[in-house]
C-alpha cells in the first residue's frame, strides 16, 4: 500500500480509553511514508503517553492551543495536512466538532482544515445510541466528514461493536483506498467553469445573477485534490482558491468565459461547467455612466454565447462533458432536455426550491441525470460533500469509456 507515502496527516487523540491504540495506528501511518502530526485532548494525555507518539511520529505532540512547536496557529496546522483523522473520536469532542465549540487545539484546527476529515467514535454502547450523539454524527457527515464505523472495510474483524473504535488496521485501510482515488485523475485535464457572469450595461451597471462560485470551486478543489490538472474559470466572485494543481482564469462576461473556455477544451479530458451565465446582455452597453434623465429606461438585449452547445459540439470521443441546470418547476424534465440539447454525458441538477440549495449556501442538494433518464439523487450535504458526488461519478463515466 503505497498510497500514503508522502501524505501529510493530523491524528487528532481524545480522551478514550482507545486511545492506546492511537500509538499502532501511528506506526502504520509512518511505516507506510506518511508524515504524521499528532494533536492530542488534555484527557488523551491520561491514557497515553505524548512521548511515545513524539518517539513513533518524530514530530513534537500538540495539546495545547498555545503551542510554540513550530506552528504559528492552527489554522497552518488546517492547511498543511492531506487528511485529518479523529481516532478515538469521544462524545464530548464529537458534539464540540458538530456544533463548532473550539476551546481546544483538536476543534480549531478542525475548523481551519480545507483537507478531508474522518472520524472514529468510541464510546459506550449508551453514549453512543443516545439521540443526541447520533444526531451529532448526522451532522459531521452531512459536513462532508468521513465516519468509520467498526467492521469497516475488507480488513474488519467482523465484530460491529457499536459505540467501539475502528480497528487501526481497518482506518489505515480506508485511508490508503481514499488516496487511491488520486490515480483515477492524475494526469487529466479538466476544465471547470464557475460563478456568475456580468454582462454590462454601462462603467458601473450590470445584469448578472446571485451566484457566488461556490459549487463549481468546490469542484475544482476536488478535482485537484484528486490528482486533476484543473483550468478553472472563475466569474466574478470573492473566492481566491490557491491550489498547485488550479490554473485559475478570471473572467466577467460571458464572451470572456465562452473565449477562455474554448481556447482550453480541445486539450482536457473533461469539462464541467457549472458556472451560471447569463443568457442575455445588452445589445450596445454605454460607454459612459447613464445619467438619470427620466423615470423609465428600456434596455434591448441580445443573447450571449452559448457555450454548453458550443463545447458539446466540439466534443470529442473520450471526451466527457457534465453540464448543471438550476430550475424552479418542471425539474427534472427540463434538466433531461438540456442534458440531450448541449450532448452533455450527465448533468446536475438542482432546484431553488429546495431549501439550503441553490446560490450562496455552504450546502446543496442534487440529482444527477444520465442518459435513459436514469438519475441518481443525493441528500442535502455541504458543497465540499456534493463537489465529491460529482467527481466521483465523473471518475465512473471516464473509467466507462476506457
Amino acid at each position: 500500500m503505497a498510497h500514503l507515502k508522502g501524505k501529510k496527516i493530523i491524528l487528532g487523540i481524545t480522551g478514550s480509553i482507545a486511545a492506546y491504540k492511537a500509538a499502532h495506528f501511528t506506526r502504520l501511518l509512518v511505516k507506510a511514508g506518511a508524515e504524521v502530526q499528532v494533536l492530542m485532548s488534555k484527557a488523551a494525555t491520561d491514557f497515553i503517553s505524548p512521548l511515545t507518539l513524539s518517539t513513533l511520529s518524530k514530530r513534537p505532540v500538540i495539546s495545547d492551543i498555545h503551542s510554540e512547536h513550530g506552528w504559528n496557529s492552527h489554522v497552518d496546522l488546517g492547511l498543511w495536512a492531506d487528511a485529518l483523522v479523529f481516532a478515538p473520536l469521544t462524545a464530548k469532542t464529537l458534539a464540540q466538532l458538530a456544533t463548532g465549540h473550539a476551546d481546544n487545539i483538536l476543534v480549531a484546527t478542525y475548523l481551519s482544515a480545507r483537507c478531508p476529515v474522518f472520524f472514529a467514535p468510541a464510546m459506550d454502547l449508551d453514549m453512543w445510541k443516545h439521540p443526541s450523539t447520533q444526531h451529532n454524527v448526522r451532522l459531521l457527515e452531512s459536513y462532508g466528514n468521513h465516519h468509520i464505523p467498526p467492521g469497516h472495510g475488507e480488513l474488519a474483524s467482523g465484530l460491529t461493536g457499536e459505540g467501539r473504535m475502528a480497528e487501526p488496521e481497518e482506518i489505515f485501510s480506508l485511508l490508503d483506498k481514499f488516496f487511491a482515488k488520486d490515480e483515477a485523475l492524475a494526469g487529466k485535464r479538466i476544465l471547470v467553469t464557475a460563478g456568475p457572469t456580468y454582462e454590462a450595461i454601462d462603467p458601473v451597471r450590470f445584469i448578472g445573477n446571485y451566484s457566488s462560485g461556490k459549487m463549481g470551486v468546490a469542484i475544482a478543489e476536488c478535482l485537484a485534490n484528486q490528482g486533476a490538472d484543473v483550468d478553472l474559470i472563475l466569474g466574478p466572485s470573492g473566492l481566491n482558491p490557491d491550489h498547485p494543481h488550479i490554473q485559475l482564469r478570471r473572467v466577467r462576461s460571458a464572451q470572456e468565459m465562452y473565449e477562455a473556455s474554448m481556447q482550453v477544451f480541445d486539450q482536457t479530458d473533461a469539462a464541467i461547467l457549472s458556472a451560471a451565465v447569463a443568457d442575455y446582455r445588452p445589445a450596445n452597453p454605454a460607454k459612459e455612466k447613464i445619467k438619470k434623465a427620466k423615470a423609465d429606461m428600456k434596455i434591448e438585449l441580445e443573447p450571449t454565447p452559448d457555450i454548453a452547445a458550443a463545447l458539446g459540439a466540439r466534443k470529442k470521443p473520450g471526451q466527457v462533458l457534465v453540464g448543471f441546470a438550476l430550475e424552479t418547476e418542471n425539474e427534472l424534465e427540463n434538466a433531461r432536455i438540456k442534458r440531450e440539447k448541449k450532448n452533455f454525458d450527465f448533468i446536475v441538477l438542482n432546484s431553488l426550491r429546495d431549501p439550503g440549495a441553490g446560490f450562496h449556501h455552504d450546502t446543496n442538494k442534487v440529482t444527477l441525470v444520465y442518459e435513459g433518464n436514469k438519475t441518481e439523487d443525493f441528500q442535502l450535504k455541504s458543497k465540499q460533500a456534493v463537489a465529491e458526488d460529482i467527481v466521483a461519478a465523473l471518475v465512473k463515466v471516464i473509467e466507462l469509456m476506457r
